[in-house]
């Protein structure tokens, strides 16, 4: 009769926790989605009083296919017209290429920064040069290196990333315990054990804040290095728009670049909360 009564009382429980953990998620929800929708329409009314106190000036009405209604009107011919899909295509399949470089090449940078410290005091400076110089400024020596506008952009993107993920990685490998290291040796592990078994999980969640930001700082670079040379991308279209002078395209091409910004950075914070494994 105790054990019925004891295994009813713990269902009931189990129950109320749960109960519980669910009624907080959705209440985390639910005030998430209404930060995300309170401060979009801040952003869009901010947008439009701007456009609206500029156009007051009779002289300034050319300004009006700038405001948000002629953006988001703008939207739908842009797709059709299959500038958009083409414009995430091109622009993607660049950024994804420069980003696949800047970590290949970053990660390994960090690892060898974080763990060996003459390494790291021999490249501090002139990586720490090397990081200052805009991206943009190296676009005339990318130009003439390589053959193709592709390739040059690329590059850009690779030089733009590489920093933020090299050192992000090596700030945290820098962080973990040298017990760790010790016990794997006397255990008898192989270099390549150290990276795949200790090192790589346990840096898992500074590698993909740096390419966070990596990321964020190649979105900014691609699109002005599409301004010349290349006939596709995001940037290619906005120089577009701009001569054909039609700024309603335009702004609707900056909304979209804003859209996608905006969802692979979201991608990134939900890949950071997925497989950090101090992420709780």
């Amino acid at each position: 009769m105790n054990g019925n009564i004891a295994s009813v009382s713990s269902s009931v429980i189990s129950a109320g926790i749960s109960g519980n953990c669910f009624s907080r998620a959705m209440k985390a929800t639910a005030d998430q989605s209404l930060h995300f929708f309170v401060g979009l329409a801040f952003l869009f009314g901010l947008w439009w009083l701007a456009i609206y106190v500029v156009t007051l000036d009779p002289s300034m009405s050319r300004f009006a296919d700038f405001a948000p209604l002629s953006a988001l009107q703008a939207l739908p011919d842009l797709w059709e017209d299959n500038t958009i899909p083409h414009a995430l295509e091109t622009t993607g399949g660049r950024l994804g290429a420069g980003m696949f470089l800047a970590i290949v090449i970053g990660v390994p940078i960090g690892i060898l920064m974080g763990r060996i410290r003459w390494f790291q005091q021999l490249t501090n400076v002139p990586f720490q040069f090397l990081r200052m110089i805009s991206p943009l400024s190296w676009e005339p020596i990318a130009v003439v290196v390589f053959a193709g506008w592709d390739e040059a952009i690329i590059f850009l993107i690779a030089v733009a990333a590489v920093w933020p993920i090299a050192f992000a990685t090596a700030s945290g490998l820098a962080k973990v315990d040298p017990a760790w290291f010790k016990v794997a040796r006397n255990l008898g592990a192989k270099p390549w054990q150290m990276v795949t078994q200790i090192i790589m999980p346990a840096i898992t969640f500074d590698i993909l804040t740096g390419i966070r930001l990596a990321l964020g700082v190649a979105w900014i670079v691609v699109i002005p290095a599409e301004f010349l040379g290349v006939t596709s991308g995001f940037g290619f279209a906005i120089q577009d728009a701009r001569e054909s002078l039609e700024y309603a395209s335009l702004m609707g091409l900056v909304l979209v670049i804003g859209i996608v910004g905006f969802i692979l950075d979201s991608i990134c914070v939900m890949l950071i909360k997925r497989f950090s494994w101090h992420r709780g």
